[in-house]
């Protein structure tokens, strides 16, 4: 169980804090303390929550691995995922993870991320991490100080409403939507993406569709609107995560019963419709919008930005938990070696590489709504290598520079929708 304990001082002092303790914050603590590192989580919310975000790509489990906390997650009972699958009309494509360029992990899982993410903190605070739930982050100030003294000064509140300070030498921002050093440093910059916005729930989905492959999520396109998509992910428990993504215009005068609003889409998209069929819908619809967000640093004197908190793109790909456990296994190396006294550059060693991986998401993302990249994953006669290329990508691999895909993701994206193209036409 988690170390709640707070001591009853005005002051405390740490070597490191993380706010947040859902993915990329029970990780990036768990590496640092296996380090020896002193490291405190601060979480605003009482665990297990709902979060969205569950179908999961194989280069997280990479990172869990890192973490020391795979074999808790395979024992967890999780639903088995070997890919992903993609549904348009009379078209169908799946892609098998064990069949990639990256030679990566050919299996991951699909979670309800209340489960996973309570797994994963439980594991952290197993190993000597202290978690403190339900406190809040509600002031920060950062130093240029020598790295050997305390950087950043922090305002908590506690669920009692009392406040206390918290002195620490580095901070990891690890909270996700709520962006809190975003928010409290006007870090906050305008995202590149049109504003969009899911409807979602939880339903007994009853699937008995012969197509239907429960170790995949199913990604469906609208027949008429391709900006219009679907996500069927289905759980271990019979049940599945079910959720439709538009642009705002596309939900005018739809938005006041969500039920319906999501019942309608479906209704729209025959192949969807079919395989949803024997759905029991007992959970009531809930919706996210606006949820593209980017920062205008993802590091600075004393703190550093992970997962969510620094970027969101779009839930398409599923890349925003793998874009997390990454970002918080390369600052926890980045700032170990540099709480050991080494000079580090975290531009080159964190931002930018990080970033790599982020812009080829984010060509794939952009090239999913314009239509290139649909082109491209139902293009029935690809190349296998070509293939294998693309599908390491869908893995989570988009840091795999070995890829042209990851390093020309443009480029090359749009050449192989002009190819696929030509050969439909």
């Amino acid at each position: 169980m988690p170390n709640t304990d707070v001591p009853n001082v005005e002051t405390q002092q740490h070597a490191i804090v993380v706010i947040g303790a859902g993915p990329a914050g029970a990780i990036a603590a768990a590496l640092l303390k296996r380090r020896g590192h002193d490291v405190l989580i601060i979480e605003r919310q009482r665990f297990p929550r709902f979060s969205i975000g569950e179908s999961l790509l194989s280069h997280c489990l990479d990172f869990v691995e890192e973490a020391g906390m795979l074999e808790a997650v395979q024992a967890a009972g999780f639903q088995l995922k070997n890919g992903a699958a993609f549904a348009c009309g009379e078209r169908y494509s799946a892609f098998d993870f064990g069949h990639t360029s990256s030679q990566g992990r050919p299996t991951t899982f699909q979670v309800q991320r209340a489960q996973f993410d309570q797994v994963l903190a439980d594991q952290a605070a197993a190993q000597g991490v202290t978690v403190r739930y339900e406190e809040e982050i509600v002031a920060a100030a950062f130093s240029e100080q020598p790295h050997a003294q305390p950087q950043a000064t922090l305002q908590v509140r506690r669920a009692d409403g009392q406040v206390y300070s918290i002195q620490a030498r580095f901070v990891l921002d690890a909270s996700g939507y709520g962006r809190v050093l975003p928010r409290l440093l006007d870090l906050e910059a305008p995202s590149q993406f049109p504003v969009r916005r899911a409807v979602f729930t939880h339903v007994e989905d009853r699937i008995d569709h012969p197509t239907f492959d429960r170790n995949k999520i199913l990604v469906s396109v609208h027949p008429e609107h391709r900006d219009i998509w679907f996500w069927t992910i289905p759980f271990s428990n019979g049940r599945c995560s079910q959720g439709v993504v538009a642009a705002d215009h596309h939900f005018e005068g739809k938005l006041g019963d969500l039920d319906a609003c999501l019942k309608g889409f479906i209704q729209q998209t025959p192949h969807l419709r079919d395989v949803l069929a024997n759905a029991v819908w007992d959970t009531p619809a809930r919706t996210i919008g606006g949820y593209a967000a980017n920062v205008k640093t993802l590091h600075g004197p004393g703190f550093a930005l992970l997962g969510n908190a620094a970027e969101f793109l779009d839930p398409v790909f599923s890349s925003g938990v793998t874009i997390a456990m990454r970002s918080a296994s390369m600052a926890a190396a980045v700032l170990h070696r540099q709480l050991q006294g080494e000079p580090v550059d975290w531009q080159a060693e964190f931002a930018t590489p990080l970033k790599k991986g982020v812009d080829a998401f984010r060509a794939y993302v952009e090239g999913w709504y314009s239509g290139d990249f649909q082109d491209v994953v139902f293009y029935p006669n690809a190349q296998p290598d070509v293939r294998a290329m693309i599908c390491s990508i869908l893995a989570g691999y988009a840091w795999d520079t070995r890829n042209p895909f990851v390093n020309e993701p443009q480029r090359r994206l749009r050449a192989l929708a002009e190819l696929c193209q030509g050969a439909s036409a």
